[in-house]
């Protein structure tokens, strides 16, 4: 999580700070439905690499947005879902979804 001195005044920079690039909003628009391990959370990611989703779901895990849950199986199982915390950022997940569709469908229209 974010110390109190690293907080931005402004709520709405706080909210893109934690979420503002682009590959963080679509491992947590996956996480919305379902759990995944590593592999099939890249495989859901068109264009993430391995690398990259790493560094993500680090950065989310830290924030408290993601956790991690390792199975103490032969070989070991991971699997990462949204936290608690997490859960609280569906409604705005959904609003940027209901929003891009529109934006869509006004340019589809032209």
């Amino acid at each position: 999580m974010l110390t109190k001195e690293e907080l931005p005044p402004c709520p709405v920079a706080t909210t893109l700070m934690l979420i503002g690039n682009k590959w963080k909003i679509f491992v947590i628009q996956q996480l919305m439905d379902k759990p995944f391990r590593f592999s099939e959370l890249r495989r859901a990611i068109p264009g993430i690499s391995e690398k990259v989703l790493t560094d993500n779901l680090r950065a989310l895990e830290k924030d408290g947005l993601v956790t991690r849950t390792v199975f103490p199986e032969i070989p070991p199982h991971t699997e990462y879902a949204l936290s608690e915390l997490g859960e609280t950022m569906r409604p705005i997940i959904d609003s940027m979804a209901t929003w891009g569709t529109g934006y869509q469908e006004i340019v589809r229209a032209q």
